[in-house]
């Protein structure tokens, strides 16, 4: 398999040409959708959907319409998070808002256009696979997984569960649904669209998906530790948000020392599902760790 920085460099070559034009007349709409899409950040939910259709034997290349999706996908959740009804963020990976920008309309609509733009890229994979009915289902499949793992099912039922649970008491049990939904759905979908592009058995799809939902609750708890104690510059936005809005916090529920190690053993878990794959898991096993020391 190829390195975190190989899959990184495909994504950041391909999301712009990905884009289709717009009419000179809404020429502001795809400047906002770009804006946000080229304003950097990790790329780790298309990043492991290349890795997964690698890993399962596939090419990353076919795949690439699917990642550029879920980036999409998640930049336009970005976008309409930060939006004054809901977190009211001004910065974003150091970086104005989509709303500082362009107005809190045209971030609406620039979402809205990343999202169907998600769906319309992997629809015009489908239907250019006619002649190839196995692949044809495969690939309609990875589709159904990024759609529904962002829908109300997935990231959207978990942003609901958030804004109707912020001001309360949460238990530990409510705030494993937010988190799974909020953010471990959009590291699910990438990791089965992958494996389905590739051609995954079933078993080695149960495994990943346990894998994501492991590592989906790591990276949250770490994304919550860090709004505690994290370094502002390095993360690129105001920390506290959380506090301020009396949001559920795995840090403020549990305590940053139990917080942090929960978020090691969801991560030891993660990488013991790996180990029976041996050398060709290595990618996965090192990611599970790279995420769990980010400082960002």
């Amino acid at each position: 398999m190829n390195n975190y920085d190989y899959y990184k460099n495909m994504i950041e070559e391909n999301l712009a040409d990905k884009l289709p034009s717009v009419a000179p007349q809404v020429q502001v709409l795809w400047d906002s959708m770009n804006y946000s899409v080229k304003s950097g950040g990790k790329r780790l939910r298309p990043v492991l959907l290349l890795a997964c259709a690698d890993f399962a034997g596939g090419n990353p290349e076919e795949a690439l319409p699917f990642a550029c999706a879920i980036e999409y996908i998640h930049t336009y959740s970005l976008i309409h998070d930060d939006l004054p009804a809901m977190d009211d963020d001004d910065l974003r990976r150091g970086n104005p808002t989509n709303h500082k920008v362009y107005g809190e309309a045209m971030a609406i609509l620039a979402g809205d256009g990343l999202l169907n733009t998600a769906h319309e890229i992997m629809l015009q994979d489908a239907a250019g696979l006619k002649e190839d009915s196995e692949k044809l289902h495969r690939h309609v499949m990875a589709a159904l997984e990024v759609s529904r793992n962002a829908g109300i099912h997935g990231m959207i039922a978990g942003q609901v569960a958030d804004m109707e649970n912020e001001g309360k008491e949460c238990s530990e049990e409510m705030l494993n649904f937010i988190d799974s939904n909020k953010t471990g759905a959009l590291l699910k979908a990438p990791i089965l669209a992958g494996l389905y592009i590739g051609n995954a058995p079933e078993a080695v799809r149960t495994d990943f998906e346990q894998y994501a939902e492991l590592v989906g609750r790591a990276f949250q708890i770490s994304d919550d530790i860090l709004d505690v104690i994290g370094d502002e510059k390095m993360m690129g936005k105001k920390l506290g948000k959380d506090a301020d809005h009396g949001k559920c916090n795995y840090a403020t529920v549990l305590g940053l020392e139990a917080a942090k190690d929960e978020m090691h053993s969801l991560t030891e878990k993660a990488v013991a599902l790996m180990e029976k794959y041996g050398d060709s898991a290595e990618f996965f096993i090192e990611l599970a760790h790279k995420l769990e020391r980010r400082k960002s």
